[in-house]
Formats: C-alpha cells, structure tokens, sequence
C-alpha cells in the first residue's frame, strides 16, 4: 500500500477511493512526515502503551502509532473511510477500529475494555469546529489519561497555555489548565495538510495532573463562575458576575470576596488565577448560598 505520508500518494488513496473530503468532518489530512513523528515523538509511545486516536482519517499517524504501542483504537466518524483504513491498517492485528463520533463514545467503556481501565494516551489530528468540545470531553469525564497530544488550530493552542492578562487568556485556559499542564511543542504550516487550512496548527501536549493543582468546593461551580467572567470580560468581575444568567451576584458579595483576597473591586476576571477563581468560589459561596 502507498505511503499516505507521502503528499501524491495521499492524493493517489483519495482517487482510488473517489473519496470526497468532507467539510462538515473538518478534514485535513497531514501530508508531512516530520510534523507526524514530532506528533508521535511528543506523545512518547511506549511498548506497553494504549493510545486513542481520534479521526484517523487515512490511517497514516495511526501506522505510527501501532509501530510502537502496544495497542491502538481509532475513533473516525466519517463511515466513508472506514473501507480506506481497513486497507491501510492491514497487517496490524494492535489496532482497533471504532467507526463512532468521539463526543458520543463511551470512552470510559472503551479504555475499560481494552486497557483494563489503566490510564491511555490520546493522539489526535483534531478538526478545528469541535476541538474544544473534545479537549473538554476527554478532560471532564474523567476518562483515564496520562497525556493528550494534538494538533489543533495555533490560536486555540495560544489560549490553552495562556496566562492572566494576555489576550489569550480565558476559560478555556483555566479549564484545560486545572486538569492538566500544556505546552506547544511545534508550530506546523498550512502546506503540511491537504487540502490546505487557511489557518496555522500547533501540536501541543496536555499532562494531566493525578489531582488538580487547586482545591475546589464544586468543579461545576467553578467552571461556572469562571465562564461568567469571561462572558463579559470587560467588564469588572463584580458587573460580570452580578450580570451572569442563572447566578446574579449581588455586587456587594463578589466585593468583599474579593476585598478578602485583597484584590479591588474594579478588577476584571482575565487578571485572576485559576487560585485566585477557586478562592474567590469558596468566599462567595460562603457569603451568598
């Protein structure tokens, strides 16, 4: 079989298939081998490891990845390459092929049964509409995990790392954050892919974290205090929090929380640390429920 890696045989496996690259499935398929083993690399297969692929899409990284696990399953959604990837993952008898849609798969089920529910790693050439969806899926169901490796858009790569007062600092920050720590580890070009984004990608890797580096009275709280921050992040915290549907803040409240963190009054959420929010959690839960 044509290696996939390679940018005229990917384009020769599309023909062959009369394969259509669905816009709705967010489709770009990596076509530069030394973006892929970066990605492989970073991950840091082992022998005896369990990795989830989402979107396997031609099944390139997926060879990869079976090289060197000691199994794979391949989530892909799109039930066209399905025929494809049983084509191009002939011959590896580690892989498991799951033709499902990742926000809609038991995952707790799947690692259960095929890595006894020890922890996995997650591999993933995500699409750019849905990454966050599935960042926070893989993070918040408390699927079994060592490391998240994936290539996304560079700007929501941008925002996972971010810290307080940049621009790119929000709740998708705190959240991917308190589960795990992130670092970009490559920046990849437009022309690594067919067909083209026109935007650049980032491969960065998530650690998760075996406990939270913060204490916190309710996840859910949290996360809700957090997203009404930001939801108005121009507006002071006390504004942001009191103005938030389904929670409304007495001004007063969110003040002498804050007064007690000897933070002032006027501050907007996006100069707080994920500390400061968990802080802040506790002290106007205590004050107003």
């Amino acid at each position: 079989m044509a290696d996939s890696g390679i940018p005229q045989n990917t384009i020769e496996i599309l023909q062959k298939y009369d394969f259509r690259i669905q816009k709705k499935y967010g489709q770009n398929f990596l076509i530069d081998q030394s973006v892929l083993n970066r990605i492989v690399e970073a991950a840091g297969i082992e022998g005896d490891d369990c990795v989830l692929e989402i979107g396997p899409g031609l099944g390139t990284m997926t060879r990869c990845l079976a090289e060197r696990a000691g199994r794979v399953a391949a989530v892909e959604i799109d039930r066209n390459l399905i025929p494809v990837l049983k084509e191009t993952l002939a011959g590896y008898d580690n892989i498991t092929l799951i033709n499902d849609d990742i926000l809609k798969v038991d995952l707790n089920g799947i690692v259960a049964e095929l890595n006894g529910g020890r922890p996995v790693k997650v591999v993933a050439n995500l699409p750019y509409y849905i990454t966050t969806p599935i960042i926070m899926k893989l993070l918040e169901s408390h699927v079994p995990l060592q490391s998240i490796t994936v290539m996304v858009q560079k700007e929501v790569a941008d925002r996972m790392q971010a810290g307080p007062g940049t621009k790119d600092y929000g709740a998708l920050s705190l959240a991917v954050q308190y589960y795990a720590k992130p670092e970009i580890v490559a920046n990849v070009p437009p022309n690594c892919f067919i067909p083209r984004p026109s935007v650049g990608s980032a491969v960065i890797r998530l650690t998760r974290y075996e406990k939270p580096p913060v204490q916190v009275r309710d996840e859910t709280g949290l996360f809700t205090l957090i997203r009404a921050a930001f939801n108005q992040r121009r507006k002071t915290l006390t504004n942001a929090l009191y103005n938030a549907q389904g929670l409304h803040v007495p001004k007063e409240r969110t003040a002498q929380a804050l007064e007690r963190l000897g933070l002032p009054s006027s501050i907007r959420g996006e100069a707080l640390t994920l500390e400061q929010f968990a802080a802040l959690d506790f002290l106007i839960y205590a004050f107003y429920f």
